[in-house]
């Protein structure tokens, strides 16, 4: 859990995007190292700030948000990938809407207002490709 000052460093650092983010996924297993700790999938990183924002706007609490984001992340480490394409984006938030389901029971609110990466295929220069 990091503010958006770090995870904004975070992102410019790895990824090349300027500012914060709400959600970075860092995976072992494309690591230099994966053999080291094959059972451990990677890391989560989350914006608190980001995510506190993003509840409010989207009139979700704050610990559906951040299971959403969590849910989000983990999928990444599992090798999901919403950037790639919109059919990969779509199986993405399908496997994410039943996590969060499996979780919480029914997530329709949740996602319904979804506004930001779970429902975008970017490029890697960041450039909207399909709003799926």
């Amino acid at each position: 859990m990091l503010d958006d000052r770090q995870i904004a460093a975070l992102n410019q650092d790895y990824l090349k995007r300027t500012g914060p983010t709400d959600v970075l996924s860092f995976p072992m297993r494309t690591a230099s190292f994966p053999q080291v700790q094959p059972e451990v999938l990677g890391d989560v990183v989350i914006s608190v700030e980001t995510a506190l924002r993003q509840a409010h706007r989207r009139s979700v609490s704050f610990d559906d948000e951040l299971s959403r984001l969590l849910v989000h992340g983990i999928l990444h480490l599992l090798g999901y990938d919403h950037e790639t394409s919109a059919r990969d984006a779509r199986a993405m938030r399908a496997r994410e809407r039943a996590v969060f389901r499996s979780i919480h029971g029914d997530a329709e609110d949740m996602f319904h207002n979804a506004v930001k990466s779970d429902c975008t295929v970017s490029d890697t220069a960041g450039d909207v490709i399909e709003r799926a």
